[in-house]
């Protein structure tokens, strides 16, 4: 397919991660830092794409508060096209998490009750009916309500228009379970997949026929350093990141896939090529501090690909 419209429904809220600086001591007091920022697996693979040239619009419920302009500011910065449902009287969904100095996770809180509230009638209106038929590619997230991801991929599916989504996490993927059949593309990691199949894969290449027995047509498995795994129409491609000189947070590593990947796709490329993007996408991103890269962009991933050893065609 081709097309640069990219109409993105899902999470846009504040990330905050704090950091302990020696060893951690539960139930006291720890020296640390603290991080804020704009995330969300949909409004992060929005303003990679948006970076990479194409027409994005993110649509999201948001909060009345400072955290929400916060938000807002983001948006423009990427220059992603901001379509906000704002509830004055809400405050704007957060995740907040507690790391281990080696940045293991100690604990985390998910504040998205606010997502509860982007019911099926939302996409009802006339502005939403309007965004979908304009856009060529609608992307989601697992943070919306099962019945409103539902909802979206059936009305997209009117409009014949392709729909990827991104797994969030192993307890929000079964949001998606009722949609599977209506998606072009999931992308997920190992732990998604296992709570979508059901089943623990020894082998990396068995996720595509584990993931078309449960009605998926098309998906990515992430695999942290290894090998991510890419199916499609029956075709099925593994490309392996390559080798960093630096790491410095993997955060939105797999929200920069996304958007690496569809970047290729709705240009048209094949699947291999496809997925040689996505893993240099999140090659950048884990190079930065940031959960969205500030050095993506179209040159940025062009030469990135070049570092991405060719595809291993499965079938």
């Amino acid at each position: 397919m081709t097309g640069r419209q990219v109409s993105i429904f899902g999470g846009a809220h504040i990330d905050r991660r704090a950091r302990i600086f020696g060893t951690t001591v539960p139930g006291s007091s720890n020296p640390g830092s603290w991080f804020e920022e704009a995330g969300g697996g949909g409004f992060n693979a929005a303003r990679n794409l948006a970076r990479l040239g194409l027409d994005v619009r993110m649509i999201s419920p948001r909060g009345g508060d400072a955290a929400g302009e916060t938000v807002a500011l983001a948006a423009i910065e990427a220059g992603v096209i901001d379509c906000p449902f704002i509830f004055l009287d809400r405050k704007t969904p957060s995740y907040t998490a507690i790391l281990e100095n080696d940045g293991n996770l100690v604990i985390a809180l998910a504040d998205m009750e606010l997502y509860r509230l982007f019911s099926p009638r939302r996409l009802q209106q006339r502005a939403m009916r309007e965004i979908i038929s304009a856009s060529n590619l609608i992307v989601t997230d697992a943070n919306l309500p099962e019945e409103t991801l539902a909802a979206l991929v059936s009305r997209a599916a009117d409009e014949s228009k392709p729909v990827a989504a991104i797994g969030i996490s192993p307890a929000k993927v079964g949001r998606l379970v009722k949609s599977l059949s209506g998606l072009t593309f999931l992308f997920m990691n190992e732990a998604e997949a296992r709570a979508l199949t059901g089943r623990d894969s020894a082998d990396a290449v068995e996720w595509p026929a584990l993931l078309q027995d449960v009605g998926l047509s098309g998906g990515v498995i992430t695999r942290g350093g290894l090998p991510a795994i890419a199916f499609h129409n029956g075709k099925i491609v593994t490309v392996a990141p390559p080798q960093l000189d630096a790491l410095s947070d993997v955060t939105g590593a797999g929200d920069s896939l996304a958007a690496g990947f569809l970047a290729a796709f709705v240009a048209g490329e094949p699947l291999d090529l496809c997925l040689r993007s996505g893993v240099a996408a999140a090659g950048i991103t884990v190079r930065s501090p940031l959960a969205v890269s500030e050095k993506m962009s179209r040159a940025a991933l062009d030469e990135a690909i070049r570092l991405v050893p060719p595809a291993e065609i499965l079938s």
